[in-house]
């Protein structure tokens, strides 16, 4: 194997991925096992995960389930435990899970902000605490890669009434730079991809409804598609990043910068 491909070479590696049994999580997923990982899925569905492992397993990656709730704090410790458990360490973190709640700021409740931020924000955090001190810490390296959106990046007129997602998205894009800073003596390497308009089963309505406005907008003049994540995430993940971190990856198709 020449040194570039080496350097994206996955094999012997364990990746850890929220939200993994559907959408960008699996699509990272496929990436990372395309490239030698093994990969452990969590979701809240037992159905979903045996799914993607199936599907997973279609494809020659070797694939775990765990099904977790991630909204609570005490969530995170347990899932480590059982990640390394089950494959013995955890070389890679993608925390993709995450949720959103469409209501205008005065309307929003404090149960419905409450729920965007403790999957959005809270979980990445005490997971990436419990992964880097079970594991990468002692290990010296790692890699956390965080999925953020463009919404962290900037106000969008469509859809309307996401406050709460787009603040969520916006505190990880800082804690990503935050944690990078306090880890890299570690060797841990922490980075954040952030997404443009890709369909999935959380921007189903949106898409329907704005689908070709949001798709036209873009530079690219188009939505993402199956593959547009595994690239930058492989390259997050794998030695091809290992001097990469702290970093934000619009993922957009352009529409950031317009």
């Amino acid at each position: 194997m020449d040194v570039l491909h080496g350097l994206f070479d996955l094999t012997g590696r364990v990746a850890l991925i929220t939200g993994g049994s559907r959408g960008l999580g699996l699509q990272i997923a496929e990436g990372l096992g395309e490239f030698g990982a093994r990969v452990v899925l969590v979701a809240r569905k037992a159905d979903e995960l045996a799914a993607a492992v199936a599907h997973l397993a279609g494809m020659g990656i070797e694939a775990v389930a765990i099904a977790a709730d991630l909204r609570t704090p005490a969530a995170a410790a347990g899932l480590a435990e059982a990640a390394l458990a089950a494959c013995g360490r955890i070389d890679i973190l993608v925390n993709n899970a995450g949720a959103t709640w469409g209501a205008a700021a005065v309307d929003h409740t404090p149960e419905q902000w409450r729920r965007v931020m403790d999957l959005n924000v809270d979980a990445p955090f005490y997971l990436s605490q419990a992964v880097a001190k079970r594991w990468m810490i002692p290990r010296n390296g790692g890699r956390i890669v965080t999925i953020a959106s463009i919404a962290g990046l900037r106000a969008h007129a469509r859809p309307p009434g996401t406050v709460a997602y787009n603040t969520s998205k916006a505190a990880v894009i800082h804690m990503t730079r935050s944690l990078a800073v306090e880890w890299g003596r570690f060797g841990i390497t922490v980075n954040a991809i952030a997404p443009g308009w890709f369909p999935s089963r959380m921007t189903r309505a949106t898409l329907a409804e704005f689908g070709d406005e949001l798709a036209g907008s873009a530079p690219l003049g188009r939505l993402g598609g199956a593959h547009d994540l595994k690239g930058a995430a492989l390259l997050f993940a794998s030695d091809a990043g290992a001097h990469i971190t702290g970093q934000v990856l619009a993922v957009d198709g352009g529409v950031s910068i317009v």
